[in-house]
């Protein structure tokens, strides 16, 4: 049996294979045929060798691959002999954390003999699904309000969302609340990024500043957050571009054309109407003066916010 576990949502793909082993650990009681594999550092030569070892105690091998399609070496050699392995009783797990191109032979081999998973990101409504599980496996909910503002701090990072979780229900039993996740939980700075611009296209300096300034009292560098203002204003940009050309804007057809997250696009779109297009052209400007600055020394980064805000 071939098994073939992928996809951008790596905390969930860990914790199925996590359950896989599990599974497998409590049918082989012997746990001497688990096997794993990882290929930046091991070689064909010795999975092979390790599959023609009859499994002890008549169990099923379980062996784990991990990094196998960046090893082009163990690729060719795994299919030239892939009959074998389809045949085999052994379970080959296959387990792959980075982006795998579909038109890869290893890709299109799997796929076609294997059980596949694939795991994407989820967006935000069963996001607040899997919050609300996630609290309740340790008895505690979590209202609506709290929930929004935990995701609007965190977003679909389930790695960094599971700690959070965790952090909240050791904080309080019972039920969580806004204010709770206020008190715990430190916004990304791409959402402030976002409430930042939002501010700026209202008019709302002071506030922007402010938010801005709350991020350099934390010690967050100056470089960043304005990396991260040119590359919100970036995606306004090329996202007002397809409001001018387009009828219609489908969220999902244009996350997969900027590679943005579903949620992501549908903040920028509107964020975009909030500006004209000769406003997005003349901030862009700027933000490439500052940049230039910078770089060559004439002004501080700090300095260089503030410049910026003053001047959209």
């Amino acid at each position: 049996m071939i098994i073939f576990l992928y996809g951008k949502d790596t905390y969930r793909s860990h914790q199925n294979l996590k359950k896989i082993v599990k599974h497998y650990k409590k049918v082989h009681k012997s746990g001497l045929n688990l096997r794993f594999f990882d290929f930046k550092e091991d070689t064909f030569e010795g999975f092979k060798d390790e599959f023609r070892i009859q499994p002890m105690f008549g169990e099923r091998k379980l062996m784990i691959l991990k990094n196998a399609f960046s090893n082009k070496d163990f690729k060719k050699r795994f299919l030239d002999l892939r009959e074998d392995f389809v045949k085999s009783n052994n379970i080959i797990l296959f387990y792959e954390k980075g982006k795998v191109l579909e038109k890869d032979s290893l890709f299109v081999f799997l796929r076609k003999n294997g059980k596949c998973q694939q795991f994407e990101p989820l967006e935000r409504g069963k996001l607040k699904a899997w919050i609300e599980r996630e609290f309740k496996k340790h008895g505690v909910e979590i209202d609506s309000e709290a929930k929004d503002l935990l995701l609007d701090y965190v977003g679909n990072d389930l790695w960094r969302l599971s700690n959070e979780i965790k952090k909240l229900f050791l904080f309080k039993k019972g039920r969580i609340e806004k204010r709770d996740v206020k008190k715990l939980v430190r916004a990304k700075i791409e959402t402030d990024i976002f409430r930042t611009i939002d501010a700026l296209a209202k008019k709302q300096k002071k506030k922007a500043l402010s938010l801005i300034h709350e991020h350099l009292k934390r010690g967050d560098s100056p470089l960043y957050i304005l990396a991260m203002i040119n590359f919100q204003f970036r995606n306004i940009l090329m996202i007002k571009e397809r409001l001018q050309s387009a009828n219609s804007i489908q969220i999902r057809e244009l996350s997969r054309e900027l590679n943005l997250h579903p949620f992501v696009v549908k903040k920028t779109l509107q964020l975009a109407e909030n500006f004209s297009f000769e406003e997005l052209k003349n901030i862009y400007q700027k933000l490439f003066e500052i940049d230039l600055k910078i770089k060559t020394g004439q002004i501080e980064p700090e300095m260089a916010i503030d410049l910026l805000i003053a001047e959209i």
